[in-house]
């Protein structure tokens, strides 16, 4: 049996009794205890009496449950006069008569602003019982599965900022992800890392009051070195209080309570690692990078969801754009223009996932594509005579083939003089000339209202006289405005889009114009398609992580109701050597553009020893 009394700030106390020896606390119905506020989740907390003591277990709650002021990371075992706190409600269990009896009564936690004491100290056998008790009802929490999922509570008033990430103070990253995930959360010294930075992190916040802080008032360097020094002065008296372990890395601790703070928690180290290209949080617990084409599952984690949400949060606010359950997926970028692809619950079933593709701070040039193998020098030659001879080029390929990189390299063709307009989803494209103008879509606000698409801004940029006009991915209906411009005078024009064939590359292109809505014959659509375009540019990344331009190919005009294509270059692959990676070389096929013969007869000087075999 279990008695209870529960109060609501400023309401009245109720009493209850169970008959029974575990009881659920939350906001819907079906718990035993519902509490309907929006500052609880669904499934909140547990209480439960097992061999005459009563405890109680946070079941992943957004906002947290708090014993004596404390916010628990781990089932804790409660005594009479301890308050538990859920929401804006105040929990107090009496156990049975004969339980009071047996069991000493404990004193509340005292605090002061910014340091908490301790001043609970238990027996050595009784503080044992108690860690037993609490991995015990945390290993049947942890079978519960998905009836204890965590809720994404955006409404809340009152929630706490999220938890650090767990981070052991030396362990090895494994490629084994199931396995060396679960062994992350079980280590001892993780879950002990991973509560002392929680620990922290709630004292610094009573330390600084960083919800309420005026932060526009101090600069960006002054705000971390305030929080910075306020960390220190907390572990300098944990320390003295005997509450940091010895084995603590307590500089590595102040670091990412730091980060989790102010910055992106775990993924500030990987942002300022250059040898990282991409990074990939699959879930609170699981995060991936991409270091030299490679995949690597990272030693790093997230404490939760909740976590991830914050960082979600501090990326794309000051854009002005917004995450939540009614627009769950969100694509931003980071001030370095790194660019960030965010989805949450309901549409991401594990929790929160963020993916970013950094960008490189100094922009490649053609030849270090060459350097890089990625094209030859012959093949780069005759993509400049392309662009200064205003062909209009598309440059196709898969995810992460590095297809806007190309976009970069083949712009920074473009004469100086001429008026250059590039339309963005995500603002990627790094170009060096002066005379250039720089396009963003916007999302809908939260009425759903103010929507400007990529299709509005390529028909807007055609009232700006551009010279140029570079999209820098045709991904729909606005794939019909970009060929309509290619088609009336806007020649020289440049994009990309996914697709993994230069003929596939067509399809794609038909495909995307018949998304316009305009009910056109497939083949006015393909000769549209067939004016329009000029050089297809395909890339290609190999399973070695390298990426390389596989095709170069001329659009010819029609035959019938097919569009024709010549290759000019492509990449002939022939084999792996014994480090797995691709060996192959490029081969120039003979065939000579029509436009070189155009700029001969204008007595324009080219080099036809391109066009032999490489």
């Amino acid at each position: 049996m279990l008695s209870i009394t529960i109060a609501e700030k400023g309401g009245a106390t109720k009493a209850r009794d169970f008959q029974r020896d575990e009881i659920t606390i939350g906001r819907i119905q079906g718990n035993d205890i519902v509490l309907p506020r929006g500052n609880v989740s669904k499934k909140h907390a547990r209480i439960v009496q097992r061999d005459g003591k009563v405890v109680v277990l946070d079941l992943k709650s957004t906002n947290g449950t708090y014993v004596n002021g404390k916010r628990i990371g781990a089932p804790q075992v409660v005594k009479p006069g301890d308050k538990i706190q859920v929401g804006d409600f105040i929990i107090q269990i009496t156990p049975p008569a004969e339980v009071i009896a047996e069991t000493p009564s404990r004193p509340s936690l005292g605090t002061t602003r910014g340091v908490k004491k301790r001043l609970d100290v238990e027996p050595e056998e009784e503080v044992a019982e108690a860690e037993a008790e609490a991995e015990e009802e945390a290993e049947e929490v942890e079978d519960m599965g998905s009836a204890d999922e965590e809720e994404v509570s955006a409404t809340s008033a009152e929630a706490q900022p999220a938890p650090p990430p767990p981070r052991p103070p030396s362990r090895p990253a494994t490629p084994k992800a199931p396995e060396s995930a679960k062994k992350r959360e079980r280590d001892p010294r993780t879950e002990e890392y991973s509560r002392l930075q929680r620990e922290v992190h709630n004292r610094l916040i009573d330390y600084l009051d960083l919800r309420r802080m005026e932060i526009e008032r101090l600069g960006d360097e002054e705000l971390w070195n305030q929080t910075e020094r306020a960390i220190r002065d907390i572990m300098g008296q944990m320390e003295k209080d005997g509450e940091v372990p010895g084995w603590v890395d307590v500089e590595l601790l102040v670091k990412d309570v730091l980060n989790e703070a102010l910055g992106l928690g775990p993924l500030e180290e990987f942002l300022a690692d250059p040898s990282i290209n991409e990074i990939m949080v699959n879930h609170s617990k699981q995060i991936y990078i991409e270091r030299g084409g490679k995949l690597q599952l990272s030693e790093k984690t997230f404490s939760s969801d909740q976590a991830v949400l914050g960082v979600i949060e501090r990326i794309v606010a000051p854009l002005g754009r917004r995450i939540d359950e009614s627009s769950p997926m969100v694509d931003a970028r980071l001030k370095d223009g790194s660019r960030v692809n965010a989805i949450i619950p309901p549409l991401a079933i594990k929790g929160p996932s963020i993916t970013i593709r950094k960008f490189k701070k100094d922009v490649l040039t053609v030849d270090q594509l060459v350097k890089y193998n990625t094209l030859t020098k012959g093949m780069a030659e005759f993509l400049e005579m392309c662009v200064k001879a205003r062909k209009n080029i598309v440059v196709s390929g898969g995810t992460g083939s590095g297809k806007t990189t190309t976009l970069n390299c083949l712009s920074a063709f473009i004469p100086e003089e001429e008026r250059i307009i590039t339309v963005e989803d995500a603002a990627e494209l790094q170009l060096r000339q002066e005379h250039w103008v720089a396009l963003e879509s916007r999302p809908p606000n939260i009425e759903g209202k103010g929507q400007i698409t990529i299709r509005d801004l390529v028909r807007n940029c055609l009232r700006m006289r551009p010279d140029r006009i570079v999209v820098g991915e045709c991904r729909g209906g606005e794939t019909l405005d970009m060929l309509q411009a290619m088609n009336t005078g806007h020649d020289g024009s440049l994009t990309t889009l996914h697709a993994n064939t230069p003929r596939d590359c067509l399809s794609r292109l038909e495909t995307m114009v018949l998304m316009s809505g305009m009910d056109l014959p497939v083949r006015a659509i393909r000769e549209q398609v067939a004016s329009a375009i000029n050089m297809i540019v395909q890339q290609t990344r190999f399973s070695d992580g390298s990426r390389k331009i596989t095709f170069i190919t001329e659009v010819t005009g029609m035959e019938e109701d097919i569009i024709s294509l010549q290759n000019i270059f492509y990449f002939k692959q022939e084999g792996f050597d014994e480090n797995n990676k691709v060996m192959g070389r490029y081969v120039a096929t003979g065939f000579i553009p029509k436009f070189y013969d155009d700029l001969q007869r204008r007595g324009i000087p080219v080099n036809m020893d391109i066009f032999r075999e490489q």
